[in-house]
């Protein structure tokens, strides 16, 4: 099996979470299985061949995941970009439309390098709302948006179409029409 079918094998469809009308794409199961985890951080690796990453920005919580592993195989410096009043040290903030409000995220204004290039990652790339505000975050910092990455995408929502001006780069690992 490659590495799609392998996730999918494993991610779990949850009906009417967090609100009726919508399947949530749990994946929780991976992290039961460090082979499979492994696999997916080398996976990410492999498609990111070629184009220059010095740091790695993650989203909050479950870009974490998989972010600090492919910072770790890469070599780099790991960014946590988190929900607005969750950092200790001064903040450089970026609000965002929700479906019913907005939200803030925020990274350390000492976190991000100018001049460097970042591959941003998030577990699931639905709408792209909250990944365009992180690309703008590092944007306002002065790096570069080398390559985003995502462990799933949910296709019909046509998130991808957000992030194209930010980075060419979209790596996704399991697709879902």
């Amino acid at each position: 099996m490659n590495i799609e079918q392998q996730i999918k094998a494993v991610v779990r469809d949850v009906q009417d979470f967090p609100k009726a009308g919508i399947v949530f794409k749990d994946i929780t199961p991976i992290l039961r299985d460090p082979k499979l985890c492994d696999a997916i951080a080398d996976a990410y690796v492999q498609r990111l061949n070629g184009i220059k990453i010095d740091e790695v920005a993650a989203i909050e919580s479950r870009g974490f995941l998989f972010g600090m592993m492919i910072a770790h195989k890469l070599a780099v410096p790991f960014v946590p970009i988190r929900k607005k009043g969750k950092l200790p040290c001064k903040t450089v903030q970026q609000s965002y439309n929700l479906e019913y409000g907005e939200a803030i995220i925020e990274v350390h204004e000492d976190g991000i390098e100018a001049g460097k290039n970042l591959l941003i990652h998030d577990d699931l790339l639905a709408t792209g709302g909250t990944v365009e505000a992180a690309a703008k975050l590092v944007e306002k910092l002065g790096a570069k948006v080398a390559a985003i990455s995502f462990l799933v995408e949910l296709d019909f929502l046509n998130g991808r179409d957000k992030l194209i001006s930010h980075s060419p780069h979209i790596i996704s690992l399991a697709n879902y029409q």
